[in-house]
């Protein structure tokens, strides 16, 4: 397969600017509006660190592009991300073919099932340095719980208004790295792919994860000749000989997209750090990868419009009731990985020890609150919550609380900065231990309220339980432990839905 986009000439060395994205997506936005009944838009979703322009394809068969006309679709949305890491460029290149094909090729007729949304480039300052970072410095992908950079904040608002049913991201990984010094293998797979794997997520959702979406998009990758394996990574400590299957952190768009009740997937190509080496293969990749999606979309469109109630009413049940986990990790194995002999370049197996994310081991659970309370200093917090489509409650009027309060057994800075947004390399980690109190919450008027009976009530918990690294508290978005506690039974409170 040969692929035409401005960055896949074959007379080129760089790959399609940032601006040559946004004449391409408006010349496909043109060419599906001349079709009879579906519509095409190009939104502005915000803007770069930088301040280049963020840009988002919508196409629907419907009477228009706004979040209210795709949902009175019926159909599920699909929302497709690329290079939040400015060093993989094949995801980028990949999105701008599927927009064409979807606009005027053989994919338009999935548009009877299914709405689509594009982001081609989540991060262009990196984009333009070939840097994985944003222009901040920020890992664009670990601040998708936080929301401290303005692209991660374009793409909060953007999920939170079209609520799409099934969201990819299209990334690319490292294929030589620290594995090269400590196994003397390197990286094999055309795709490494990984759903959600979070704490707290419904189990049918899992199900639909692993049996609508995963399944088939292996069937097409090998019926496209090309390799896949699970996501996985190492790290750089040469004496650390772990491989990581995926991670439980709530900080990436693939598991909070999931805690938002989403199919969520990452697909990574063997592409970062090659530059324009195998291009059309990764390219080629990443197409027959997206195709497999919308194509399970549009396949199991009746049944996704069913687990969607189905999963925001089991999640909004749950509040006051059992117990919701707070902190895990990776389950240790062996595992027999497929590698590549650096030399001959041939097959390698390596037997490692895998941390697998598919079966994570509970660190830390409590109860499951009714909700939270946040003092009237929370209101960074309060925004981020309602960025991401959280329901939060302004109190009224003075009123007690019967809840568990959050009392510090010991506390440490880690030496990990809060790396996800405006605080980078500024200030350390909170490592704190806390115990929990039963007792009377003073909740005054301006103060605020989370109930856990709603849909993102497993996201809340994310952001608000204080004792784990991605926590509002533990990277500084709530200011002392007292300003946040559990609430333990059902409220009667005066209060008012902020907008």
């Amino acid at each position: 397969m040969v692929y035409n986009t401005p960055g896949l000439q074959a007379s080129r060395t760089t790959f399609t600017t940032q601006d040559e994205i946004h004449t391409w997506l408006r010349d496909q936005a043109a060419a599906l509006s001349r079709s009879v009944g579906i519509k095409a838009a190009v939104l502005s979703i915000g803007a770069s660190q930088q301040g280049q322009p963020l840009k988002a394809l919508v196409l629907t068969r419907g009477t228009g592009t706004d979040p209210a006309a795709l949902q009175a679709t019926g159909r599920p949305t699909v929302l497709l991300i690329g290079q939040q890491h400015g060093d993989e460029p094949a995801g980028s290149e990949a999105l701008l073919v599927i927009a064409r094909e979807l606009a005027q090729g053989l994919l338009q007729p999935l548009l009877e099932r299914i709405n689509v949304v594009i982001v081609p480039r989540a991060n262009p300052d990196g984009a333009d340095r070939g840097d994985p970072l944003t222009a901040g410095g920020q890992d664009l992908n670990r601040d998708h719980l936080l929301l401290d950079t303005p692209e991660a904040q374009a793409l909060a608002r953007l999920t939170r208004d079209y609520r799409p049913t099934v969201v990819l991201d299209a990334h690319e990984y490292t294929v030589l790295g620290p594995y090269l010094q400590k196994f003397n293998a390197v990286e094999k797979f055309d795709a490494l792919l990984q759903y959600s794997t979070t704490v707290n997520l419904p189990e049918f959702l899992t199900k639909a994860d692993e049996e609508w979406y995963r399944r088939p998009l292996l069937a097409a990758l090998k019926g496209q000749g090309l390799s896949s394996e699970w996501y996985h990574t190492t790290s750089a400590d040469m004496a650390d000989r772990k491989i990581s299957m995926g991670g439980p952190e709530p900080v990436t768009i693939r598991n909070v997209e999931g805690l938002k009740n989403s199919v969520s997937l990452a697909v990574e190509t063997r592409g970062a750090g090659i530059g324009r080496l195998h291009i059309q293969r990764r390219v080629h990749t990443h197409v027959t990868a997206i195709t497999s999606v919308l194509g399970s979309t549009a396949q199991r469109a009746s049944e996704l419009g069913q687990l969607r109630p189905y999963l925001e009413k089991e999640v909004s049940a749950q509040a006051c009731k059992g117990q919701s986990i707070v902190e895990a990790a990776n389950t240790p194995a062996q595992y027999d990985l497929q590698m590549l002999d650096p030399v001959t370049g041939g097959d390698k197996t390596v037997t490692v020890d895998w941390e697998s994310a598919l079966a994570l081991r509970t660190l830390k659970s409590r109860v499951r609150p009714c909700g939270y309370w946040l003092s009237e200093s929370s209101k960074t917090a309060i925004e981020r919550l309602r960025l991401h489509g959280i329901q939060v409650f302004r109190v009224l009027e003075q009123s007690a609380l019967l809840g568990d309060i959050y009392r510090e057994t010991s506390r440490a800075g880690s030496a990990q900065q809060a790396m996800q947004g405006s605080l980078a390399g500024s200030q350390p980690l909170i490592k704190t231990e806390v115990t929990l109190v039963r007792g009377v919450i003073d909740a005054p008027a301006g103060s605020y309220y989370v109930p856990l009976n709603q849909p993102l009530a497993n996201l809340a918990i994310a952001a608000l339980e204080p004792d784990t690294q991605s926590s509002f508290f533990a990277n500084h978005l709530i200011n002392e432990l007292a300003s946040a506690a559990r609430v333990m039974s059902e409220p009667s409170l005066k209060t008012e839905e902020l907008p």
